[in-house]
Order: structure tokens, then sequence, then C-alpha cells
């Protein structure tokens, strides 16, 4: 991701849109305007397709993971 390469999986290097949960109607990050975020796949062992884990950065270098698909996410910077 650093390096600016790509993975070659779908989504990868996509515009994340923070859609709100369909039951809480709250987003899982910080709102902001449609293509500030950027989706990153993250391999998942022995999962030959996109899995689970993506890394979504922000344009003001934030970075969040999620392990579940988007249930939950972790700021790691």
């Amino acid at each position: 991701m650093t390096s600016g390469g790509k993975y070659p999986l779908k989504n990868n290097f996509s515009v994340f849109i923070n859609y709100p949960d369909r039951t809480t109607g709250i987003s899982g990050l910080p709102k902001q305007p449609n293509g500030y975020y950027k989706e990153y796949v993250h391999p998942t062992p022995d999962i030959p397709r996109p899995g689970p884990q993506r890394i979504i950065v922000g344009q003001n270098g934030e970075a969040y993971y999620t392990n579940d698909h988007y249930k939950t996410f972790i700021k790691i910077r």
C-alpha cells in the first residue's frame, strides 16, 4: 500500500462510501464528503478472493482497519 502498488483484487484502491448502518443510521467512520476515503484490500490467508479485511484511508492520512467487512473499525493512524 505505501509503495503505491495495487493488489489485484476488486475494490482495491477504490473510493469507500461511508454508508450509515441500516439499523442504527450511524456511519462507521467520521462523516466526510463522498470520495474522501479510499479502501485497500488486506489479503486474508487461504482466501483467494477479497476477504473481509480492509484498510480505509482518509485524505488527511487517517487510517482504519476492519476485519469484518465494514461492521467495525479500529483507528490505526
